[in-house]
């Protein structure tokens, strides 16, 4: 057998001839590492033959790392070096950050990694979604509001736009579930609604948007997220879905995402007793039958197929850090996603391999695609950003435009209550706001553009610690005000369990509007009559707590603009999928 020398070795010869990486050199202990592998001469099963097992699995592995600012002589940076100089990682996962602060960290992060890193992110919602500054867009959902599949296009594209001008080369998105169960605590808004057909195209188009211009693709949660009623983030929901339903509901808009040319497919941590009839069934994650039987036998899927997070709670709790990665890569994954811990994660992936539990030609075909991936999406012949570009193209004025666009256009009306009575006069209005988190929250954007338009605004803001003191000081505020606004943002949030007001706010709401014209503004889940029996007020659909979306709500209300909006989800018995009244603008 010949000799294939590791790729540090490789690195070491060819450092000398990368004339054109960068040259950022961060001071941390330890040593700097190996230099870069150049690879304007190499073919991808030349790099493949240069490296040990070891650093094949590491291309597979996928951690998270935040987008703020870090210092590259410090705690948060090591931990990153870690992975690169340690374990050999493939790509990342960004999160949560500014523009700016994740392109440098990922500049760096490049320059140190002897291969190229692949950069990923949840960009459902647009490049707003993790940074901060970015163009937002209505969720999903509300694109489905709008009926038209090119505005899931244009989602798509300025998304793509965005994301590489940062240095992420592929979005977890779109996301292709079916929202058919109102009690789903952790899609809901995420889908773009709950008619197959409808879906299928929205996601198609979101697919073909996005790969045109530059972004990698990933349908989640497969084989289907929408009906189920458990958080994964807490426990293993179960889906009631035999072959006959998956084929003719959740999976249509998979089988759309594949024929536009989706990249990866994201699994769900969802079990699927029909499919596994053990008395402790196991995730679709780690099931052969559905990751190899389903996904590549009967849909003809070639992609990369990516788990989603393997440190949740559905996961880790049960088959721990090292194994869930061998479970899941044997059932038929390519990519593991943020393992609870990424060197057990390596070390039990070596293990396999070693003992002939993982069959090396196996390791090989998903270590190549992810190889080719690199190349086809240009990182072996550029693997950072200019810094300077980043404020010409994302958040830029063009693109919020077409974002503001679609949010009025997504906007619904459902029930008609008093609005005339804010679209029609102007005067004193309470503005009360509901946020489980502060970064989403309604910003000083509605405020701002609702006083812009002539209202004389009083706003107060309520949070999940929001005692009987607070609530008490909400009553003063509206019994001041001869109308009332209800802005809350109530969303999916891992690890919660549910998409609910809080009982004190419902209470608010509902006696509010028994005195008073009474808007309620639902900047997330469209669900909220449910908890609402005796509501009688407006309700109005804005979807999330962007800018685009505000503005939009904003100039419905004081500035009488056009609302066309139709649900694209069924809500409760008196109002069915497509329910949406039209008003004209004034």
């Amino acid at each position: 057998m010949r000799h294939v020398a590791p790729l540090s070795v490789v690195a070491g010869v060819f450092g000398c001839l990368l004339g054109n990486q960068p040259t950022i050199q961060p001071q941390v202990d330890p040593p700097d590492p190996t230099p870069v592998l150049p690879l304007h001469n190499l073919t991808v099963d030349s790099i493949l033959e240069t490296l040990t097992v070891r650093e094949k699995v590491g291309q597979l592995i996928m951690p998270w790392l935040l987008g703020n600012y870090i210092a590259t002589e410090g705690d948060a940076f090591d931990n990153a070096a870690e992975w690169i100089d340690a374990f050999a990682i493939g790509g990342i996962t960004i999160s949560i950050g500014s523009p700016l602060a994740a392109a440098a960290k990922l500049n760096t992060l490049q320059a140190r990694s002897r291969l190229p890193l692949i950069v990923a992110a949840d960009l459902e919602y647009g490049a707003a979604m993790r940074m901060v500054g970015a163009t937002g867009f209505p969720m999903p959902m509300g694109i489905g509001a709008t009926g038209r599949e090119l505005d899931a296009y244009q989602l798509g594209r300025i998304t793509a736009l965005e994301a590489r001008a940062i240095g992420i080369h592929w979005s977890f998105s779109p996301v292709a579930d079916i929202n058919n169960n109102p009690d789903n605590p952790i899609i809901n808004t995420r889908s773009f609604g709950e008619s197959p057909a409808a879906v299928s195209g929205l996601v198609a188009a979101y697919v073909r948007g996005a790969s045109q211009h530059g972004l990698l693709t990933t349908a989640k949660h497969f084989p289907g997220h929408g009906d189920t009623d458990t958080d994964s983030h807490l426990a293993l929901p179960t889906l009631d879905a035999c072959w006959s339903r998956l084929d003719s509901l959740e999976l249509v808009p998979f089988r759309a995402a594949i024929e536009a040319g989706v990249t990866s497919i994201m699994t769900a941590h969802v079990a699927l007793p029909c499919f596994d009839r053990s008395a402790n069934p196991r995730p679709a994650t780690f099931l052969p039958a559905i990751m190899t039987g389903v996904l590549r036998d009967s849909l003809g899927f070639e992609g990369i197929a990516v788990t989603d997070a393997l440190t949740m709670g559905a996961i880790v709790s049960r088959y721990g850090a090292g194994e869930s990665a061998v479970l899941a890569f044997l059932a038929g994954s390519d990519l593991l996603l943020i393992p609870a811990d990424v060197g057990l994660a390596l070390e039990a992936m070596v293990a396999a391999v070693d003992s002939g539990r993982i069959a090396s030609d196996r390791l090989d075909r998903s270590v190549r695609k992810i190889l080719v991936l690199k190349e086809e999406t240009g990182l072996f012949a550029t693997r950072t950003v200019a810094l300077d570009s980043i404020p010409a193209v994302v958040g830029r004025r063009r693109h919020q435009l077409v974002a503001d666009d679609i949010a009025r256009r997504a906007l619904t009306l459902i029930q008609e209550g008093p609005i005339e009575r804010f679209r029609t006069r102007r005067g004193r209005v309470a503005l009360i706001t509901y946020a489980e988190e502060t970064n989403h929250s309604i910003s000083n954007v509605l405020i701002r553009e609702l006083r812009a338009l002539g209202e004389t605004v009083t706003p107060f803001r309520l949070f999940p610690a929001s005692g009987p003191m607070s609530y008490d000081s909400a009553r003063v505020v509206l019994r001041r005000h001869p109308r009332a606004i209800f802005a809350p943002s109530v969303r999916p949030i891992a690890g919660r369990g549910h998409v609910d007001l809080p009982p004190a706010l419902a209470e608010l709401i509902e006696e509010t509007s028994a005195n008073k014209p009474t808007v309620l503004a639902s900047f997330g889940s469209p669900y909220l009559l449910n908890q609402l029996t005796d509501y009688e007020g407006t309700y109005l659909l804005a979807w999330n707590p962007v800018a685009a979306n505000e503005r939009a709500v904003a100039n419905a209300l004081a500035a009488g603009a056009a609302i066309t909006g139709k649900s694209p989800i069924t809500l409760g018995d008196r109002f069915p999928r497509g329910t949406g009244i039209s008003l004209p603008r004034r």
